[in-house]
């Protein structure tokens, strides 16, 4: 009995997980950004006018971000924009510590953009890509 609830648990995280999405959200007035578009402005490269917010170490969002947009690992990214500030060519973008900061601080600036997980969205914000 315990192997059967084991594997029905199981089942049903997998099945969770494989449903949450991260998706990359701007003012509602906001345009459309390609992948790349957004790999270069989350990496502070090329000529975004974008303020750029990312979410807290350790949140699993930035972690699933990352991975499928700029694909880099939680290490990799900290390397970096250790790199990056060590060299003088930038800083990584301001975190907040959770979705509801991200949807009200995006929501509030039209040329901001962040991410948070599909099921927090709501109308104060926009999808712009779905990675």
């Amino acid at each position: 009995m315990k192997n059967i609830l084991s594997i029905i648990a199981l089942s049903l995280a997998v099945a969770m997980s494989a449903e949450a999405a991260v998706v990359v959200i701007g003012a509602p007035g906001a345009s459309d950004i390609s992948a790349s578009e957004a790999k270069k402005a989350f990496l502070g490269k090329g000529a975004s006018s974008a303020t750029v917010y990312e979410l807290e170490e350790g949140n699993p969002a930035r972690s699933e971000f990352h991975s499928k947009v700029t694909g880099k690992s939680d290490s990799q990214l900290k390397a970096f924009w250790s790199k990056q500030v060590f060299t003088g060519k930038g800083n990584p973008p301001a975190t907040l510590s959770s979705a509801s900061a991200m949807k009200s601080t995006i929501a509030a600036n039209p040329n901001a953009i962040g991410y948070i997980d599909e099921a927090d969205l709501d109308d104060t914000v926009k999808v712009i890509l779905k990675p």
